[in-house]
């Protein structure tokens, strides 16, 4: 698995792998991309942390308000993260875990 930061008010658009743009009929599904329920705050600045399957090299992102499209336009990650990559960020930064069950953890 890969992971990345992704910026709240910003979504996902086109998604390379090692044979090109994703194309869904040739993989016969969707890339497969999760939000995962945790977040760090950076300068007042919510990221989340997405993971990907292994076969993701690019992801296009691009901002969801009308008006940081017009200034920004879209971004290209290329250098996704590891998991252990993931652990010295979240080791550096103000993170903040978002449960949606409590009974799972205190079990």
């Amino acid at each position: 698995m890969k992971y990345f930061f992704l910026s709240e008010g910003w979504t996902i658009g086109r998604v390379w792998a090692s044979e090109g743009l994703w194309q869904v009929t040739a993989w016969r599904r969707q890339p497969d991309i999760q939000r995962l329920n945790l977040s760090l705050i950076e300068a007042n600045e919510v990221l989340w942390l997405y993971r990907v399957e292994e076969a993701i090299l690019t992801i296009e992102v691009k901002p969801t308000e009308p008006s940081q499209v017009a200034s920004i336009g879209q971004v290209v990650l290329k250098r996704l993260m590891s998991a252990e990559q993931v652990i010295h960020r979240l080791e550096t930064a103000e993170a903040k875990c978002h449960l949606q069950n409590i009974h799972l953890v205190s079990q």
